[in-house]
């Protein structure tokens, strides 16, 4: 396993999915957690150093709210922490900020004590980053990173050239 996707609750599960799928699409090994930091915060500590024990290399954590976990993951690990900030999805749960206040959490992590930290909901963005971050180390999922980007640019063009309008 090279990445770890960790996430608060299971109202979580359909935004997080996306960053498994992009794994997936790149063939990088993953494995996804449902730990809360704040009622599981034992558990949660033991689990990271078990991922990494297992030999993984990036976490990607979504939380939205108060968004502490990917904070406590960081400050737990070594490793590149990715934060997905996360609108809350739970009906009378929600406290109107539509994920704000998971963005600020996440990013206004402490000094030396960083998270790498995307947009609101952006799960596939924190995938891509993890293959990027990979992609230094193993040459053929550079390989593969540098095709889709090739690909990306070519349906760029292709879309962007010969407008009816």
């Amino acid at each position: 396993m090279k990445v770890a996707i960790f996430f608060g609750s299971k109202s979580d599960t359909d935004t997080m999915k996306k960053a498994a799928d992009i794994l997936r699409e790149f063939g990088v090994d993953y494995k996804a957690y449902i730990l809360s930091a704040h009622r599981a915060g034992v558990l949660l500590h033991e689990t990271v150093k078990q991922v990494e024990s297992d030999g993984c290399e990036v976490i990607i954590a979504g939380a939205g709210l108060a968004a502490a976990l990917p904070g406590v993951i960081a400050g737990a690990t070594v490793l590149p922490v990715i934060g997905v900030p996360l609108e809350c999805v739970n009906p009378g749960k929600s406290n109107g900020l539509g994920g704000m206040d998971a963005l600020l959490s996440i990013v206004q992590m402490p000094p030396q004590i960083p998270v790498a930290t995307v947009g609101i909901n952006s799960a596939k963005n924190a995938a891509y980053l993890a293959v990027q971050i990979l992609a230094i180390k193993y040459p053929e999922l550079k390989e593969k990173l540098i095709e889709f980007r090739k690909k990306l640019a070519a349906d760029a063009a292709a879309n962007g050239l010969n407008v009816d309008l």
